[in-house]
């Protein structure tokens, strides 16, 4: 069982679902509500610790009902909190539009009391991260953070995994101390300039990234799979009728971070990723969706 420290963002997930967006001033009737648990990081963690590694996951949380849902949520999959509580502000929030016919969404995340995580509380941290096989991060709580907790997994010799989620501007140097880099199409057009429809065009995008430091860079396409660097295109797992899109990037990176930990080549990895994310697209929600590795196990088979 491989080991991996997870720097994120836990967000109480609020789902809607309706035919279509509303319009600015206009009010619809929509389908369906579900609250429930989110946050790129926290749901990561989760799929990470389902698929059997050793998951600490790093954030911090506000002194209210959803810091519970957040601590009750990693309890159940396994994951152990290094979280600060903190009363100056609130535990993260997101509102989430589930267009009914396609599953697909559109995202407002507000962080809240993981807004706050500086680079102290990273340093803070540092003997937890340099134990770790493998350290990931993505882009909802603050850069400078991230940034830190990179630096201090590299010259430790851990492996680096950055979720470049939601697309931002990223500092000089930061993506030369990540191992793996895993945008989708969207984030990788705002990092690149290159728009990616083909796998030609996941090449071409690789070659760009390869060019900003990254050592290995991995662009998920959603139902087309994944696209490893040197190895081409590794083929979306169909293992049923679609859901709900939300979170199969996060579980792509969770089962991916768990197969690295363990010593998988990253083809092997990149396998586990995809059939995480074909098995969580089939339920409704993001960390409740994510498989356990006995199924992710079975699908592979």
């Amino acid at each position: 069982m491989g080991k991996v420290v997870i720097l994120g963002v836990f967000v109480a997930d609020t789902a809607y679902r309706a035919d279509r967006m509303p319009k600015m001033g206009e009010t619809i009737m929509g389908s369906s509500f579900a609250l429930g648990p989110g946050g790129k990081g926290s749901n990561q963690a989760v799929a990470c610790a389902r698929m059997g590694a050793e998951t600490h996951m790093i954030s911090k949380l506000g002194l209210d009902d959803f810091a519970k849902l957040a601590l009750d949520t990693w309890a159940e999959a396994g994951v152990i909190p290094h979280a600060q509580q903190v009363s100056e502000s609130y535990t993260g929030a997101a509102y989430i539009f589930i267009e009914e016919s396609s599953g697909d969404n559109a995202i407002i995340i507000t962080p809240g009391a993981a807004a706050l995580i500086s680079v102290a509380d990273i340093e803070a941290e540092a003997e937890l991260i340099a134990s770790a096989d493998v350290f990931v991060t993505q882009l909802e709580q603050p850069m400078a953070a991230a940034v830190r907790g990179l630096e201090l997994a590299r010259a430790a010799g851990v492996t680096t995994i950055l979720n470049p989620a939601p697309a931002a501007e990223l500092p000089d140097g930061m993506l030369a101390l990540c191992d793996f880099v895993t945008p989708n199409e969207t984030e990788c057009e705002s990092m690149t300039g290159v728009a990616v429809h083909t796998e030609a065009d996941a090449a071409k995008a690789c070659d760009a990234l390869r060019a900003l430091g990254v050592r290995t860079p991995i662009i998920t396409m959603g139902e087309q799979g994944a696209y490893l660097d040197g190895h081409g295109l590794v083929p979306a797992v169909n293992a049923g009728p679609v859901v709900e899109t939300t979170g199969a990037g996060d579980a792509f990176n969770g089962g991916f971070a768990a197969a690295i930990s363990e010593g998988l080549s990253p083809l092997e990895a990149a396998r586990y990723g995809c059939a995480t994310a074909g098995l969580s697209v089939t339920k409704a929600g993001t960390a409740p969706a994510m498989p356990s590795r006995e199924v992710v196990d079975a699908l592979l088979k």
